[in-house]
């Protein structure tokens, strides 16, 4: 579905060869979100469709399809977690890009980042898929969970960036953005650092289950803080 270009800020959108003759670099300031929004979704887009691509028959004898599709629970348990995660990266990006009026090359560049390791996200869940297979316990399945963490725990990085960023330009925001917006989506991507990191420790030092346990649930957590976390008190 096309994006319907945003209105930009007076002035940052000359008509041809009036404002950009004199400054050349001026269209390169600022524009409108619709093409960073367009490529930004094609990019998530394909990341979901590299996820089910993990998903294949196994190796199995007459009869034992049952058995070999209960044993590859790994890539059911690392798809559902991958999915969810970028599906919910995807719909915090629509709320966050619903409230920012326009774009600077830095932003963009940022933003680049942000989709960059999303569609990454495919590598770690077909490690993790692969070698939880073989064994749930051993030395290469808490590699690969730690991987997978690292991997999280960077895109988290890379929201907490952006939201900081976006924090001290509010010339590119919206102008009647809920005061408390970026603040709390710096917050959600510290606390998702956090976690995924402790995951990762967890699953190396403990066992890979735990790991698996927090890449289940935390989407969740973002999905129900799209709008911001909950306020203390809040009545309406």
């Amino acid at each position: 579905m096309p994006h319907e270009p945003k209105p930009g800020p007076p002035g940052d959108s000359p008509g041809p060869g009036a404002h950009a003759e004199r400054d050349p670099s001026a269209r390169f300031r600022r524009s409108d979100t619709s093409r960073l929004e367009a490529i930004s979704d094609g990019v998530f887009a394909v990341a979901l469709t590299l996820l089910v691509l993990e998903l294949n028959d196994p190796p199995h004898h007459d009869g034992g399809l049952p058995r070999a599709l209960l044993h590859q629970w790994p890539a059911y348990v690392g798809y559902v977690a991958s999915f969810s995660y970028v599906g919910v990266i995807w719909l915090n990006h629509h709320q966050a890009f619903a409230r920012i009026r326009s774009v600077d090359r830095a932003l963009s560049g940022w933003n680049l980042a942000l989709v960059g390791i999303t569609s990454a996200l495919a590598f770690p869940t077909s490690v993790v898929s692969e070698t939880l297979s073989e064994s749930v316990t051993g030395r290469d399945a808490r590699t690969a969970v730690a991987l997978y963490a690292f991997v999280a725990a960077l895109m988290c990085t890379a929201w907490l960036v952006l939201y900081r960023f976006l924090l001290g330009r509010p010339a590119l925001m919206e102008p009647h953005v809920e005061p408390g917006y970026l603040r709390h989506g710096v917050t959600r991507s510290a606390v998702g650092v956090v976690a995924y990191v402790l995951a990762g420790l967890l699953g190396v030092f403990v066992t890979p289950l735990f790991a698996l346990g927090v890449f289940v649930v935390l989407p969740v957590f973002y999905f129900l803080t799209t709008e911001g976390m909950p306020k203390r008190g809040a009545t309406g």
